[in-house]
C-alpha cells in the first residue's frame, strides 16, 4: 500500500516527471515536488496534487549540487517523513556531434542526469536501510539502450543510469528495497514539441507503434514499480518505447 507515504520526484515540474507525481498522488502518495527554476510550472504540478486529496511540498534544487542535495534530502525526511519511494527523473540534453560538442556541455549532462541521480540515491541511502524497505526508480532512456547520434553526452548519461541501477539494487536488495529503471522512448513533451514537423515525423516513423508516447505511458509503468505488485523485480530496465529497442 502507498496511501500516505512520501514519493520524491526529480524533475516534477513538467513532462515525465509532473505525470509520475499525479500518477502517485492517485494513488494516495505525498509528494515532494523537486525542480529547478521553473517555479510557476512546479506550482501548477503542486496544485493537481493537492487537487487528489494528497500532500504536495515544493523544493527547488540544482540536483547536480551533492550539498543542496544533502540538505534537501533532510528537509524531505524532517517535513514529510521518510522517503519510500525515490524517482530520479531530473535531465538536460546539450546534443551536438561529438567531433563539435564541448566538454563542460559533456560535463554539465552527466552531472544533472548521473550525478543527479546519484546524490539523491547517496543521502536517501541510510533512510532506506533504517525503514528496510522502499523504491528507487530512474528514468533512464531508450537511447540509454541503443545510442543516438548527436547525443553521445545524454547517451552516455542514461546507459550509466543503468549501470547505477543495478549497482545499487544489488547493494539494497538485503534490506528489502528494490531499484529500477524504465527507459522512455520518444514522448511527447516539451522537448520533442520543440522539434520541426518533418523531425517528429521522421522520429515516429522509427516506431513501430507510429506514435510518440504519452507522459502518462510511462508514469504507469513507474507506479507499478513503486507499488507491491513489483516486490519482486530489481535491477530491471523496462523500456516505454512502443517498441523501438526490441
Amino acid at each position: 500500500m502507498l496511501k500516505g507515504k512520501t514519493a520524491l520526484i526529480t524533475g516534477a515540474s513538467r513532462g515525465i516527471g509532473r505525470a509520475v507525481a499525479l500518477r502517485l498522488a492517485q494513488e494516495g502518495m505525498n509528494i515532494a515536488v523537486v525542480y529547478a527554476g521553473n517555479t510557476a510550472a512546479a506550482e501548477e504540478t503542486a496544485r493537481a496534487v493537492r487537487e487528489t486529496g494528497a500532500q504536495a511540498n515544493l523544493y527547488a534544487c540544482d540536483v547536480a549540487d551533492d550539498a543542496a542535495v544533502c540538505a534537501l534530502c533532510k528537509r524531505v525526511a524532517e517535513e514529510m517523513g521518510p522517503v519510500y519511494a525515490l524517482v530520479n527523473n531530473a535531465g538536460i540534453t546539450r546534443d551536438k556531434l561529438a567531433a563539435q560538442m564541448k566538454e563542460e556541455d559533456f560535463d554539465a549532462v552527466l552531472d544533472v542526469n548521473l550525478k543527479g541521480a546519484f546524490h539523491f540515491i547517496r543521502h536517501t541511502y541510510t533512510g532506506f536501510l533504517r525503514q528496510r524497505g522502499g523504491r528507487i526508480v530512474n528514468i533512464s532512456s531508450v537511447v540509454g539502450l541503443m545510442g543516438n547520434a548527436g547525443q553521445a553526452n545524454y547517451a552516455a548519461s542514461k546507459a550509466g543510469l543503468i549501470g547505477l541501477t543495478k549497482s545499487i539494487a544489488r547493494e539494497l536488495a538485503p534490506r528489502g528495497v528494490t531499484v529500477n529503471a524504465v527507459a522512455p522512448g520518444f514522448i511527447d513533451t516539451d522537448m520533442t514539441r520543440a522539434l520541426p514537423d518533418g523531425a517528429r515525423e521522421a522520429l515516429q516513423a522509427q516506431i513501430p507503434l507510429k506514435r510518440l508516447g504519452a507522459p502518462e505511458d510511462v508514469a504507469a509503468v513507474v507506479a507499478f514499480l513503486c507499488s507491491d505488485g513489483a516486490a519482486y523485480l530489481t535491477g530491471t530496465v523496462i523500456p516505454v518505447d512502443g517498441g523501438m529497442a526490441m
